[in-house]
């Protein structure tokens, strides 16, 4: 049995349809914050993917962070491919760097301002590989946005699209992937 309600204006109504115009106008809403969420994640990740770029980790864990590193000069850094970091261990390492083993510190604030790996505030590890340049928390974000949306998990192969992906600007450097 379906009952129909009369408003104050003489109009019916049904109160099932009423309740499908209302689910039927949240999943809209649902729908358009998703695209925007989905947006925002994205251009975070390109934010991410120019930051590993242009400070230098390349260098050491490779364009697309399977260790295979950039520069000879540079220590070899992990694959990061194949780590099973979550994204307050990435965070944590790229802040705080791991003293002895070439990966340094890019939180401008490790030691000093933030105590980092169980250390006391004060001077960083003597033994603590120079960073090429130093981020900023939020920027080291965007570095861990990146690393889990495009690296984490993604095993050894690199894809076509992995490698247009990094070097957008120089496609044709992707001529060799599948």
């Amino acid at each position: 049995m379906t009952m129909i309600m009369t408003s104050k204006s003489g109009v019916q109504r049904n109160p099932l349809v009423q309740l499908r115009h209302l689910a039927l106008g949240l999943a809209v809403g649902i729908v358009v914050q998703a695209t925007a969420a989905g947006a925002q994640s994205e251009d975070r990740v390109k934010a991410g993917v120019t930051m590993w770029r242009n400070s230098g980790c390349a260098d050491c864990h490779g364009a697309f962070a399977d260790g295979e590193k950039q520069r000879d000069e540079s220590p070899a850094g992990a694959n990061l491919r194949t780590t099973r970091l979550d994204a307050a261990a990435l965070k944590q390492v790229i802040s705080c760097g791991r003293p002895g083993t070439g990966m340094p510190s890019f939180d401008e604030g490790a030691y000093k301002v933030r105590a980092c790996n169980g250390q006391a505030l004060g001077a960083p590890p003597s033994d603590l590989y120079p960073a090429p340049r130093t981020l900023t928390p939020d920027e080291i974000d965007t570095v861990v946005t990146y690393l889990q949306a495009r690296i984490v998990g993604k095993g050894r192969t690199i894809t076509k699209q992995e490698c247009l992906f990094y070097y957008a600007d120089q496609p044709d450097w992707c001529d060799e992937y599948k």
